[in-house]
């Protein structure tokens, strides 16, 4: 039933507060290790259910980076990722490309447990600090770089995730923004409202 006057709500993501803290304490150690040749990636899968307009996240599943193993994404970072987005991706170490064994696996152990893989989460540093001296006019923050907009529209998982990390004053801060893929590779990402659970100290 409709009433009039009534806006109805918007796709929503509602992620877990334990999800995400397992993913920043994977992220914060591959943080950590960054150098200026060497941008660390930490990248996960989003596993949970769909219920109407609102995405629920409940767990991450972690999987190998076949970025250098896998002939499909040498292929892919040859023929179009270095070509499109420029030569810093010719740096083995940077940009994730998941296991197919391990996706497969991810996704039958989601189905097992009544879960769906719902998209991805990956993580941004604070580059134009911590990069090559090269590179640190490119600002990276919680939003789609142009690469990310494609690798989104490829899979086409309804949900992505960028976590972003940055160092102040001795602490590492972190943002979150999640983005629906854009219709082709050249589109734009569309912002979702983001909530994570919150646990009181003595939840189980």
């Amino acid at each position: 039933m409709s009433f009039p006057g009534l806006v109805p709500d918007p796709t929503t993501v509602l992620m877990s507060g334990r999800a995400l803290e397992e993913f920043l304490a994977a992220a914060v150690g591959e943080y950590q290790l960054i150098t200026p040749s060497s941008p660390l990636p930490c990248f996960a899968l989003l596993l949970g259910t769909t219920e109407g307009a609102t995405h629920y996240v409940e767990r991450v599943a972690f999987g190998r980076n076949a970025r250098t193993s896998d002939p499909g994404a040498r292929q892919e970072f040859a023929e179009s990722i270095v070509p499109r987005f420029g030569p810093a991706y010719e740096n083995e170490v940077r940009g994730w490309w998941i296991d197919s064994r391990d996706l497969l696996r991810t996704s039958r152990e989601a189905e097992a447990a009544g879960l769906e893989i719902l998209g991805s989460i990956h993580m941004h540093p604070d580059w134009h600090r911590i990069g090559p001296p090269m590179e640190r006019q490119f600002v990276l923050s919680e939003r789609p770089t142009p690469m990310d907009q494609h690798v989104f529209a490829n899979t086409g998982w309804p949900i992505n995730v960028v976590c972003y990390l940055e160092r102040r004053g001795g602490a590492i801060y972190h943002a979150l923004a999640a983005w629906t893929p854009p219709d082709d590779p050249t589109g734009q990402c569309t912002a979702l409202p983001l909530r994570v659970r919150t646990h009181a100290p003595a939840d189980a």
